[in-house]
Parts: C-alpha cells; sequence; structure tokens
C-alpha cells in the first residue's frame, strides 16, 4: 500500500522494486532539468547516494531514473512507472514532472525527507507499480499572513517547501495590514521604516487582558521578495501579493499620515496598531491615495512579474472589512462621492478597487479581491476570493467572474481544531481533521458552467494569535494535508468520502512531517508545551464575529 497524500488518481501495483544504489544516475529530459537538479539535490541530501547526472536515458536502466515530458499528458498531469527498468516520472509539462517527483519522495518513505543521511545501510526502494495522476483544480492555494506576525524569510522558504510536498501550486503572500507592512518600497522607505514594527502585541485574542511588551517586527527587503519569488517558481508555486486596501491600512497611515482621513482624525497620533480586530482608520478616497498606491503598485509588479505561470498576473488587493464610519463623517469622502455621482460609501469603495483593477489591466495583470468587492457592484475583471462562506462565489460565479473558494467556516486553519479546553487560545469554529477532509470547493448551486469559474480553492492562515513558526506548524498541520487531499483528487461528495481510509494514510504522513521538523497537532491532541493556558481565546459555537 503506498500511503500517498494526496491520494492519486490511479495505482496499479506489480511485483518487485527499483532498488537506488551507489551506481543509480538520474537523466533529466530536455526542460525538466530544473525538475532533476531539484531531486538529485534533495535525494542526495537525504540518501547520501551520488546519483549522477545521466547523459543518456539509457544510463538509468534498471536502478535509476528518468524524467521527460509527454505532450499527451496536461500540463500538471504525470505518469510515474516503476518496473525493471528502473523508474520514469513523465508529466505534460515540468510541473506536472515536479509533482510526480514528489510522489516520488513519498514512496521512498519518511527518511527521503531529512537533510542527511541517518544511516549508512538503509535500502532505498521504489515499489514496481504505475501511477496515472492529475489535479482536480488549478488553484491549489495556501495563505499565509505574515502582517500580524511576522514570519522571517527561512520560515516563508520551508513553507514553500510544505506547500509543494503537498503539491499547493498558489501561495497568497499577505504582506499588509493594521498591525504591519513587510515589504520594502523604495518609493515610500517609512512604509517599513515605522509601518513594519509595533510597540506592543496583544497576546491571545482581543478580548485578552495579556500584552506582549515589547517590539514586534520585521519586512523583507526587494531581494528577499525576489528570492522567495524564484525559490517559489523552482517549486512551481506561483506568489500572488496582496496589498491591502483601502481598509486593514492603519499600518500604512501610521507611515504617511496624509493617506487618512484627515478632515475627521488627528493621522499623526496614530501608530502601527498593536491590537487584533478591524481598525477604524482607513484609506482616504483621493487622488493622493491613488498615486500613492499606484506608486507601490508599480514596484510590486515589478518584483512579482507576470511569465508563464499560469495565476502570475495575479495581484491581490484586499477590499475586505473597510469600515466605512470615517468615511461617512468625512467632508472630503462625501464630496468625493457627490463628485462622482455614486449613491453611498459601499459604491465609493466599489470606485476605489474598480480604479485599480483598471489600472492593473492597464498593465496586463488582474486584480483579486476578497468577497466585499462585490458591494457595490464588482469591478470589471476581477476575481474574487470567496471567505464569507459560499455565497460571494456563488454571485461572483453567476456574475461571470472567477472565483476562489476558501470559506472561513470549513478552511481558516487559525480556528481550533478541537473543542477540548487544552486547545492553545481557542478561536471560532471547531473544524477538524475530517471536518476539512469533507469540504467541498464547488457549491452544488452552481451549473456545470457557472462551476468552471471556480479555479480552485485555499486554505487560510490568519497569525493573530501565532506568535511563531512552531504556532503556524500547530494550527495549519494535519489539517491541510487534508485540504491538499481536497484539492488535488476527485474525491466522492462529502459524505461518502473515505476519512478512516485518509486516516490509516495519515500514519505514514506523520512520519513524514516528523523528518520535516513539523509541529503538527497530534491525533490525541497538544503537547504539553503547545498550549497555552490562561490566555484567551474565542470559543464560540456558532458563526464569529469578524477577523
Amino acid at each position: 500500500m503506498t500511503q500517498l497524500i494526496p491520494e492519486p488518481r490511479s495505482v496499479v501495483a506489480g511485483p518487485g522494486e527499483v532498488r537506488l544504489t551507489a551506481h543509480s544516475q538520474l537523466y533529466a529530459g530536455t526542460a525538466t532539468e530544473g525538475v532533476g537538479h531539484w531531486l538529485r539535490t534533495v535525494l542526495q541530501q537525504a540518501t547520501g547516494l551520488p546519483l549522477r547526472e545521466g547523459r543518456q536515458p539509457d544510463d538509468t536502466d534498471g536502478d535509476g531514473i528518468r524524467l521527460r515530458l509527454d505532450p499527451g499528458l496536461g500540463r500538471e498531469e504525470y505518469r510515474l512507472v516503476s518496473d525493471g527498468s528502473g523508474v520514469r516520472i513523465e508529466g505534460g509539462g515540468a510541473a506536472g514532472v515536479f509533482w510526480g517527483a514528489q510522489t516520488l519522495r513519498q514512496l521512498l518513505g519518511p527518511d527521503a525527507y531529512r537533510r542527511a543521511p541517518i544511516g549508512r545501510d538503509r535500502t532505498w526502494a521504489v515499489p514496481h507499480l504505475t501511477i496515472e495522476d492529475a489535479p482536480r483544480f488549478r488553484w491549489r492555494g495556501l495563505m499565509l499572513d505574515v502582517a500580524r506576525h511576522f514570519l522571517p524569510k527561512d520560515g516563508v522558504l520551508r513553507y514553500l517547501d510544505l506547500m509543494a510536498a503537498h503539491k499547493l501550486n498558489v501561495f497568497h503572500f499577505h504582506l499588509t495590514d493594521d498591525q504591519g507592512w513587510r515589504i520594502e518600497i523604495k518609493k515610500y522607505p517609512r512604509l517599513t521604516e515605522v509601518g513594519s514594527w509595533r510597540a506592543r502585541t496583544k497576546f491571545g485574542h482581543r478580548a485578552s487582558p495579556l500584552w506582549e511588551e515589547k517590539p514586534h517586527g520585521g519586512h523583507y527587503t526587494q531581494d528577499d521578495i525576489r528570492e522567495i519569488v524564484a525559490y517559489a517558481a523552482e517549486r512551481h508555486i506561483t506568489v500572488v501579493p496582496e496589498i491591502d486596501v483601502p481598509g486593514h491600512s492603519q499600518a500604512a497611515i501610521a507611515a504617511y499620515p496624509e493617506l487618512g482621513n484627515t478632515d475627521v482624525i488627528d493621522t499623526n497620533s496614530l501608530s502601527v496598531w498593536d491590537n487584533w480586530g478591524i481598525s477604524p482608520n482607513v484609506l482616504a478616497p483621493t487622488d493622493n491615495t491613488l498615486r500613492f498606491y499606484e506608486g507601490v503598485f508599480e514596484e510590486v509588479l515589478d518584483l512579482f512579474p507576470a511569465d508563464a505561470a499560469e495565476f502570475s498576473a495575479f495581484v491581490h488587493v484586499g477590499g475586505d472589512e473597510c469600515r466605512k464610519d470615517q468615511w461617512q463623517r468625512s467632508p472630503a469622502a462625501q464630496a468625493r462621492i457627490s463628485e462622482l455621482g455614486l449613491a453611498d460609501e459601499d459604491e465609493l469603495q466599489a470606485w476605489f478597487v474598480g480604479h485599480f483593477d483598471r489600472w492593473l489591466t492597464a498593465r496586463g495583470r488582474r486584480l483579486i479581491g476578497w468577497d466585499e468587492i462585490l458591494e457595490g457592484g464588482l469591478a470589471d475583471g476581477a476575481a474574487v476570493s470567496s471567505w464569507r462562506g459560499y455565497a460571494g462565489g456563488v454571485a461572483a460565479a453567476r456574475a461571470g467572474h472567477d472565483v476562489v473558494m476558501c470559506p472561513e467556516q470549513q478552511v481558516y486553519l487559525d480556528h481550533r481544531q478541537d473543542a477540548g479546553a487544552d486547545e492553545p487560545v481557542p478561536i471560532g469554529y471547531v473544524r477538524t481533521l475530517e471536518d476539512v477532509y469533507r469540504f467541498e470547493p464547488v457549491p452544488a448551486e452552481l451549473t456545470p458552467d457557472e462551476a468552471r469559474h471556480v479555479l480552485g480553492t485555499q486554505a487560510n492562515v490568519w497569525t493573530e494569535v501565532m506568535e511563531d513558526h512552531a504556532r503556524v506548524d500547530y494550527q495549519t498541520f494535519p489539517r491541510l494535508a487534508a485540504f491538499a487531499e481536497v484539492a488535488w483528487s476527485r474525491l466522492p461528495a462529502p459524505a461518502q468520502r473515505d476519512f478512516a481510509g485518509f486516516e490509516g494514510r495519515m500514519a505514514a504522513h506523520y512520519r513524514r512531517l516528523d523528518a520535516l521538523g513539523v509541529a503538527y497537532r497530534p491525533p490525541a491532541g497538544p503537547r504539553p508545551w503547545q498550549r497555552r493556558p490562561g490566555v484567551l481565546g474565542r470559543p464560540i459555537d456558532g458563526p464569529p464575529p469578524n477577523r
């Protein structure tokens, strides 16, 4: 039994095995050289085998690995054959070959995920079999919030490796929020000089009386961003940056007070927010603000270039949870509503988002935003991340807009994993491993034509109560493994899914996560050091309030 996650479309087992030895070679055919370099590197680290480069396909006969393209397969589709002639991985594109290489790594056992060999007498064997596999969804995403709690660059690179190991291919990079600005913008240096640090941090939910009384912050230089994008591309992952407007912008306003609604509040007194929730301090709908953010996005487009990758043209602009109180009180905002002939503040937000939709479209890019961008009229060409349940995604798809399904009620991995009192900082809904496994991304009420607008699905990790990478690991795993199977495999309807079988395969997968050093939540519950006794969360059974 292969114990693979995500579960492949087809596995046909045969007798025997291919043993990798000191004589084994790895041949990478045309356009698969990058995959060959990655595979040779990780297997050399784990096994200690030299895996010399094969110059011809025949160099690998019997005990080697061959990589090549097969134009008859889909771009991300692959075929893995292990038989008397060795191991052969074929894909419709380099991405397909790469996903096949990830499957090969799983077949070699948990120790194939280590960074150095742990024994000299180990046999490295691949059972004889044929696997044919392809993803259900084109967009298989993970959103990581580095604004609430900063994750240093090495932590981001580590999560890209974890995504690749689970065949996820879109990294939604949440770079700005009220609590921090994380990307260097050379035109506006105060965004990181001021906006990337806060004086203290709430510990736990915003109702908690506890504070961490020390500065928190950090940011990525532009070269850091380029490195992250290149590292992701080597793993066939597209990075979609998010610069949140017009709400969730207090860090930017703290750095440049003229961006705020100066006619109703003293923006010079604002600092980067140290609490959680939704700040009332939002961007002013002025020409100055538009020009400022055009300057920001000009540098963002340079750092996240559109290339051959399917979703590389997307730029996420947030658009969520923009409180309208200041606009309602602001004479300048009201004058802008009148000048533009708008009905209300919702239409003002739609105008703001629409401006950047047109601006991005003119530069060959595509805007995507949270489902609030539907309010007041959806921008022409925009795609929607549907987080407030399925309704936003249904409305967008019926209007002909592309959708990424990431409903809070199912795939917000900051939500607690169990109802037990030992869960650390329990937030929101209880969403167990089984709940995530039974998530269905395509709303049942969509017609087949409407459902074609569902690009795929995404799990979201908001880090308000995740102060370090170990807490991020705990909330994210093992549920990300279940999500990855939902996103990749063509599973039956939720009620018919074989969760017991998945749990059986997870027994092997936990050993892989152990080898990778992932601080996941054990099936029996948190370990003593994973708990947070006395730190208030938001343990509710009904729908939680907004983030």
